[in-house]
């Protein structure tokens, strides 16, 4: 990439994350609904903290840093750069207040310009700029997710913006497209940025298999719940009926009915009636594999949450025409949408909700993390946690490809997190 590129590209996903903190008050970008959510302030600040520790630190003649106590502040989880503030606790920093993180943000900005317009060109240091902004669209989509259930604590259900209800679509049924299988290879073909998780790239052996057309909608979520599926352990792996009962989980996040029996569902655009057609979102690992044995029940098929090396596989194969179908962030939608009737094959890969798969977050063959504290970013991870993909309606879209692994906990359901079925043939 040219130096006037990147720094182009620098200023507009700056710019980006500012724009949407812009609907918040200074009271919302405070506030911290719970400990794995991080204040928008805290977010506008750690993206920014990025870049001075691990790039003006390094690359800018005579480096004084912006304010010597911002190190701890905002420092997420890289021990190899010094100490942390307690992250149950980022709610807790008034001071500084916004208006200092937003001259911080600023001051940096105009120091990393002044980088990039320097010669000579330094390749190191332009792949770790490219890191810094990719880690900043991923603190954009926490910043939505975060931002949603916080609003989601308030009882008068106040909306980030206000935006009209989606259109109602026509049903789509529900169908298995065919995969041979074989051996494929998995992981980033070495075109463009990837995190260093998402590869070397690799042969795998796939079984043949099948995956769902389109994700599972709320109206067949609905299903499972009328069915007594929150309360029948024959469906639910162990530690999930265990969390479960001691959460008294009855439904996805987000999800409520009133006194009538009407289902609604809490958005970035407020409190809307739920969309019988729209992808089931904000729901768990656990949620997912037990909707997965229930569906298989019901049906009478084999129906499974798909592996990561399937999903690829298939995604891949679909090229990059699966991705620019997504709803991505920057179509402002900020709700997955339905499938499309005039579609034909896999719908939905991309840009919708987070997939979530059956197989753990682990070490590729041959993994190596980047060297130096970067690398704590990702492989310091790799235990306890199941992965996602295809992105979500609050995921850039410059910022996914089909070799995109993301990775949380079992529990977690905060995030833009849905299901698409698989099965073997």
């Amino acid at each position: 990439m040219q130096q006037t590129d990147l720094a182009n590209r620098y200023a507009q996903v700056r710019a980006q994350t500012l724009a949407l903190a812009e609907p918040l008050s200074e009271a919302d970008c405070q506030a911290q609904s719970m400990p794995d959510a991080s204040p928008t302030k805290w977010h506008l600040a750690h993206v920014t903290w990025f870049f001075e520790t691990f790039v003006l630190e390094v690359y800018e003649p005579q480096f004084q840093p912006h304010h010597p106590a911002f190190r701890v502040l905002f420092n997420s989880y890289y021990q190899g750069v010094g100490d942390q503030h307690p992250r149950p606790q980022r709610g807790l920093i008034t001071r500084p207040d916004l208006a200092a993180v937003r001259d911080y943000r600023a001051a940096v900005d105009r120091r990393m310009q002044a980088l990039l317009r320097a010669v000579p060109v330094d390749a190191a240091r332009d792949t770790l700029i490219e890191l810094g902004l990719q880690h900043e669209q991923q603190h954009q989509e926490l910043l939505l997710t975060d931002v949603l259930h916080l609003l989601s604590c308030n009882p008068l259900s106040p909306a980030y913006r206000q935006h009209a209800a989606p259109v109602p679509t026509p049903h789509v049924p529900l169908q298995a497209v065919s995969f041979e299988g074989g051996l494929v290879q998995i992981g980033h073909d070495g075109n463009g940025f990837a995190f260093d998780n998402e590869g070397p790239r690799h042969q795998a052996w796939l079984q043949p298999y099948a995956l769902a057309n389109r994700l599972v909608t709320e109206g067949e979520w609905a299903e499972f719940v009328d069915g007594g599926g929150y309360g029948d352990a024959r469906w639910w792996l162990s530690a999930g009926w265990d969390w479960l009962r001691a959460q008294r989980i009855a439904g996805p996040l987000h999800a409520r009915r009133d006194e009538t029996g009407q289902r609604w569902r809490t958005t970035l655009d407020g409190l809307q009636p739920a969309n019988p057609e729209a992808p089931v979102c904000h729901v768990s690992l656990y949620e997912a594999d037990a909707y997965a044995h229930w569906r298989a029940a019901r049906d009478g098929l084999p129906w499974r949450l798909p592996t990561e090396s399937e999903w690829e596989h298939a995604a891949a194969m679909q090229g990059a025409a699966a991705i620019d179908q997504g709803s991505f962030v920057d179509s402002a939608h900020l709700q997955p949408t339905a499938a499309h009737p005039a579609r034909q094959g896999l719908q939905q890969l991309f840009g919708e909700v987070w997939q979530w798969t059956n197989s753990a977050y682990l070490a590729y063959p041959g993994y190596a993390p980047w060297a130096g504290a970067v690398g704590e970013y990702n492989g310091k991870f790799m235990m306890n946690q199941m992965v996602l993909r295809g992105g979500s309606c609050a995921t850039p879209r410059s910022h996914i490809r089909a070799s995109y692994r993301n990775f949380f906990p079992p529990d977690a359901r905060w995030q833009f997190s849905g299901v698409r079925l698989a099965r073997g043939l």
